[in-house]
């Protein structure tokens, strides 16, 4: 694999204008994945004006609003990586609520948010609809594990050591997930677009030889 380093500032218009160049007769379903040092969600935000100005609507939505209960992410205690990995994200609810209603000939109705995990409620967020064309990022941890219907993946990667140093000190118990996703799932080379986020301020695009 190579590396083609790359500005912050230069990523963002990159990948919104390979974002852009989809077709736009239908919705498109766009996750950006990453651990949460690599700040996926910060990335996914920057990507709305840039899109918008390129013609294509946005929504944005954050996998920590898909949580599942604590009731059922905590059953078998609240830090079992191998939980955190599987279970805690509401595939179902996901599917069902976002990227379902973006498949070619449904409605685009969406709700953009399900579960707040903080209240442990649910959030009663209004359903909105996205017109034909629209983008939906979707940005969280561990998104390509799961089999989600995306059209577009993009994977924020970082070497163990580097994941190792910059997670905060209470969620290292989620490490040997990361471990888990890379063995079997292998983002750095399932995913469509491939960013190396070693240091953020040098982000560098990765492409197959």
């Amino acid at each position: 694999m190579r590396a083609r380093p790359v500005s912050p500032s230069l990523l963002v218009e990159e990948l919104a204008d390979r974002i852009a160049s989809e077709p736009r007769d239908s919705w498109l379903r766009v996750a950006v994945d990453g651990a949460p040092p690599t700040a996926p969600g910060r990335l996914a935000d920057e990507l709305v004006t840039p899109l918008r100005v390129r013609g294509r609507e946005v929504l944005r939505v954050s996998a920590a609003d898909f949580l599942r209960p604590a009731s059922l992410r905590f059953e078998f205690g609240r830090t079992d990586p191998d939980v955190f990995y599987a279970e805690w994200l509401d595939t179902t609810g996901l599917t069902r609520e976002v990227l379902g209603p973006l498949e070619p000939g449904r409605t685009g109705k969406v709700l953009p948010a399900l579960w707040d995990s903080a209240r442990d409620r649910a959030t009663r967020a209004p359903y909105v609809t996205l017109p034909p064309g629209g983008v939906a990022l979707v940005d969280g941890p561990l998104l390509l594990a799961h089999g989600l219907p995306f059209d577009l993946t993009v994977h924020l990667s970082l070497s163990p050591a580097a994941l190792t140093r910059r997670t905060a000190v209470e969620e290292q118990w989620t490490l040997p997930a990361y471990d888990r996703y890379e063995r079997e799932i292998e983002p750095s080379r399932t995913a469509d677009v491939v960013i190396r986020m070693e240091d953020p301020r040098h982000p560098a695009v990765i492409t197959q030889p």
